[in-house]
């Protein structure tokens, strides 16, 4: 999990020197809404699961909600460049029966309506699977 936080801080910086470059950053204020996410798996990119997030109008709060269940608290751990790197968990799994994703870990990189990147979902069992995650903020 550290050497992923540093990887993503790494990748972060040169987002940041990027969007310098191009005349500014992503604030949380600009994500604000609610995104229909999808997350995918494999070769194929297969969706495995889909949740909603949402962003207040500050961007001081975020929550994530898969298919019938409650909603979780999502911690923001950076922000530079078009990226955010969040947190959740722990949580039952969706997809894995009596386990627990320890931390969802996701680097999104955000567009206007459009939000696309990358996961590592951590499990109680020691696995973590890797996937790739899209996003489209509703009007």
């Amino acid at each position: 999990m550290r050497r992923t936080l540093l990887v993503s801080a790494a990748l972060l910086a040169g987002s940041a020197a990027a969007a310098r470059a191009q005349g500014g950053a992503v604030k949380a204020s600009d994500v604000a809404g609610t995104w229909d996410t999808k997350a995918s798996v494999g070769p194929k990119d297969s969706v495995v699961v889909t949740s909603v997030i949402t962003v207040s109008a500050d961007g001081k709060s975020w929550t994530m909600k898969y298919p019938n269940r409650d909603p979780m608290a999502v911690r923001v751990v950076a922000m530079a460049g078009d990226s955010v790197v969040t947190e959740t968990g722990p949580y039952p799994s969706m997809l894995r029966a009596g386990q627990t994703v320890t931390v969802l870990h996701s680097v999104g990189h955000y567009k206007g309506d459009k939000m696309w990147g990358t996961f590592d979902a951590h499990y109680s069992s020691g696995d973590v699977v890797h996937g790739k995650e899209t996003g489209t903020r509703k009007m």
